[in-house]
């Protein structure tokens, strides 16, 4: 692949996993661009106060756009910043004290939320309808899952109107129970039998 200022131009034959590769390098510098130009107007704001209005219009974006980077670049210093989660994440968690940012980064990483998600999660947070901003109690466990796998549950969760982890822990529980009780069952009706 070849990139220019004004384009992108494939090979003629490339693989559909050399194309689906390409486009997750192609959304990672653009999320990563985003960070760059935050850091890149902290830097200059901090070293070069005089001349940095120069350098703004030098960039070429709007001013607005490159105060919205710089801003969450200065919430989120380098080592607090999730690279699972983008650019935007953070952005919507920027105006957070920084121990609630925590926990809503690790919520949003650890269920694998997109932005919208999250943004839905701390709306309904706000309403009083959400989980609260603190974390977990319980200490949580990991369970390696196949993608295809979890991208169907989240399409049921979605389906249904629940939030996914809600969704899985219900269903679990569940089949759990009807697991329990069919044992349960068959237990009796061997006593029964044995009787």
């Amino acid at each position: 692949m070849l990139t220019t200022k004004v384009g992108l131009q494939m090979p003629p034959q490339m693989a559909y996993d050399e194309w689906e590769r390409a486009g997750h390098q192609l959304v990672g510098v653009l999320d990563s661009s985003c960070w760059w130009l935050g850091d890149w107007l902290k830097y200059g704001k901090d070293h070069y106060t005089d001349r940095y209005q120069r350098g703004i219009r030098a960039a070429g974006l709007s001013y607005q756009t490159l105060r919205n980077y710089a801003w969450v670049s200065r919430r989120f210093d380098l080592a607090r910043r999730r690279s699972a989660l983008s650019f935007q994440h953070h952005a919507e968690l920027a105006s957070m004290p920084t121990g609630e940012q925590e926990v809503w980064l690790d919520r949003a990483e650890r269920r694998q939320w997109t932005t919208k998600q999250l943004r839905a999660a701390l709306r309904a947070a706000r309403q009083g309808g959400g989980e609260p901003a603190r974390p977990p109690l319980e200490p949580s466990r990991r369970l390696e899952v196949p993608g295809s796998r979890v991208q169907r549950w989240h399409k049921a969760a979605e389906q249904e109107g629940v939030d996914f982890e809600q969704w899985v822990m219900t269903t679990l529980d569940s089949a759990a129970a009807n697991a329990l009780e069919d044992r349960g069952e068959r237990e009796e009706h061997k006593e029964a039998v044995s009787a």
